[in-house]
């Protein structure tokens, strides 16, 4: 055999599984961002459901969005009724706490002041359109879950004024209208996609 030939072939041979380690090198460093990406944005958003969160990787929604997606309701519900009550202030907070977003970080004071000082007009249009767009991007179940962790942490913030003495009608009428516009956002798309 002629050893240029045989040598070629080990070249060959050489520049082929290296080739292949890089690819799945990056393939593994592929999966591990995701994983922590799929981390940060189940600690960021509060939404735990795998499937949905990967979806919102694949559509590249930024962390700061999600952080938006997610607070943008509560801050609405807080709001609601036109002020802001101890209770609510108290559970947004913790929400957004929870969510990773701790007391000093740049988020919690915006959220913070938020709540001390209505957000601009329009915020919860801006959130509804956006809502809309990404559900036409996702299949039915998604949206369905997403919106269920969504209003159900809304909700939330509505319970907490507790009504009248914290018995009777736990949300007001005036969080139920904010409630309802943000389902709407789900409902177009799920409703049209049956």
């Amino acid at each position: 055999m002629d050893m240029n030939l045989y040598e070629s072939g080990l070249s060959l041979e050489e520049a082929f599984f290296r080739k292949r380690d890089a690819e799945l090198i990056e393939q593994h460093r592929k999966i591990e961002k995701m994983e922590r990406t799929r981390a940060a944005l189940a600690e960021i958003s509060g939404i735990h459901d795998p499937k949905v969160l990967d979806k919102l990787i694949a559509l590249d929604v930024s962390p700061e969005v999600l952080a938006s997606i997610a607070v943008v309701p509560l801050i609405e519900i807080a709001w609601a009724d036109g002020q802001v009550d101890a209770q609510e202030h108290k559970a947004v907070l913790a929400a957004v706490a929870e969510n990773g977003m701790g007391k000093g970080s740049v988020d919690y004071d915006l959220f913070d002041n938020w709540l001390n000082h209505r957000p601009p007009a329009g915020l919860l249009d801006a959130w509804v359109h956006y809502i809309e767009g990404l559900c036409a991007t996702m299949s039915v179940q998604e949206c369905q879950a997403l919106k269920t962790e969504l209003i159900g942490r809304a909700r939330n913030v509505a319970e907490a004024a507790g009504g009248i003495l914290g018995i009777m009608f736990k949300i007001s009428s005036q969080e139920r209208a904010v409630l309802k516009k943000m389902e709407d956002a789900f409902s177009r798309h799920t409703a049209s996609s049956k």
